[in-house]
């Protein structure tokens, strides 16, 4: 009985792979070459301190030979696990230097070149001690490791180089944040009494400066015989004591450095321009003139409205209603940030995108809850297409 066969093709081998071999770094092999040149001449003064007249004492080769290959043989073998070592303890330095701006490479090209300079002093002694062949090989070797290790440092402490070697080299410094900069107080911020949360919650910290015409103009504000503004300047002032003892923040009380200019305002950023320093300040015009004169302006009021709830009271949007509320007739949708939302009277409309209104906003612990109701009507008693209206 013979059976058909079918020809069919052959089933493809595998792909074979191929190991790549491992290509050594040529800084490793730089370390090792002179880890090797020192364990060879260490071999060879061994040698010659220990046997200087000796014959052959290993078939052709006679004792400082012999010392000769036995310490290159080990230096080639040491060499290799501290080449690596040094390479690896770079590379993971090199892991948070990653990406970084050309001002940090001039940095670190300094910073290379002074820890060359110091590996060369530290094995300055060597060469006291040792004979130039032993002496050698150190100093290349500290010079490769400490140079790197001052590249790594000077990259990674860019601004502090740039301030010391930023003129000579061309290199103007990066400008420093305004929250980084010293800040004075304006007296909007001081009378609004914000300030001290906005501390305590980590946002402000370092050194604010409260100007005398400012402390003026509490004082004056609390001896005022309005209530109002009795009760605003009494509160500032009471800020004011309040920001002294938070941590993080160094309170200092100066004097007016700008006696020719007359305005309040004015003087804040005559001061700001003349010092480098930040405005602090809740005036939205104030803040708009200084921005134009060339201040760095911190406005809290700017900081509120960045932080407002996504919706308010009376605003009218769409949501998507996933599951029924706790609550008979509720029903619970998302917005786009994940802020939850209650809708009054929609357990009808689950799963179905519907226009709510807004009509409060409660903020927890653990984040806000949206309460609204439906824009269409009433609910109706089962799912289905939303009604219309002739």
């Amino acid at each position: 009985m013979t059976s058909a066969v079918t020809d069919l093709p052959a089933p493809a081998s595998p792909p074979r792979t191929h190991r790549l071999r491992r290509v050594p770094s040529v800084v490793v092999e730089l370390l090792r070459f002179c880890v090797v040149v020192f364990a060879a001449a260490a071999g060879y003064e061994t040698a010659r301190a220990l046997a200087p007249d000796a014959g052959a004492v290993l078939g052709p080769f006679d004792a400082v030979t012999v010392g000769l290959i036995v310490g290159s043989g080990l230096g080639y073998a040491v060499g290799g696990v501290l080449g690596r070592l040094t390479l690896s303890a770079v590379r993971r330095t090199e892991r948070t230097l990653h990406e970084r701006p050309a001002e940090e490479l001039v940095t670190g090209v300094v910073g290379a070149v002074v820890g060359s300079l110091a590996g060369a002093a530290a094995s300055w002694p060597v060469f006291l001690l040792a004979p130039n062949r032993l002496a050698l090989p150190v100093l290349c070797f500290l010079g490769i490791a400490v140079g790197l290790l001052g590249y790594r440092i000077g990259a990674s402490r860019c601004e502090q180089m740039l301030r010391l070697v930023g003129g000579p080299a061309g290199v103007a410094p990066r400008r420093s944040t305004a929250s980084a900069l010293p800040k004075i107080v304006d007296t909007s911020v001081a009378i609004d009494g914000r300030l001290v949360d906005v501390v305590r919650a980590g946002f402000l910290h370092g050194r604010m400066i409260v100007t005398a015409p400012v402390l003026s103009e509490l004082q004056g504000l609390a001896d005022a015989g309005d209530e109002l503004r009795r009760a605003k300047g009494r509160r500032g002032l009471e800020l004011l004591e309040s920001l002294r003892g938070e941590r993080g923040v160094t309170l200092e009380v100066i004097g007016d450095e700008a006696p020719e200019v007359a305005d309040v305002d004015a003087k804040l950023v005559r001061m700001c321009l003349d010092r480098d320093w930040a405005l602090l300040t809740l005036d939205s015009n104030l803040a708009r003139v200084a921005a134009v004169a060339g201040v760095r302006v911190l406005n809290l009021h700017a900081l509120a409205q960045a932080l407002r709830p996504p919706v308010v009271a009376g605003d009218e949007v769409d949501v998507l209603l996933l599951k029924g509320g706790k609550e008979q007739g509720q029903a619970v949708g998302y917005l786009d940030d994940g802020t939850m939302v209650v809708v009054e009277r929609a357990r009808g409309f689950v799963g179905r995108e519907l226009p709510v209104l807004v009509t409060s906003v409660l903020t927890t612990a653990n984040g806000r809850m949206v309460f609204a109701r439906p824009v269409v009507g009433p609910e109706p008693h089962g799912p289905g297409p939303r009604p219309r209206s002739d």
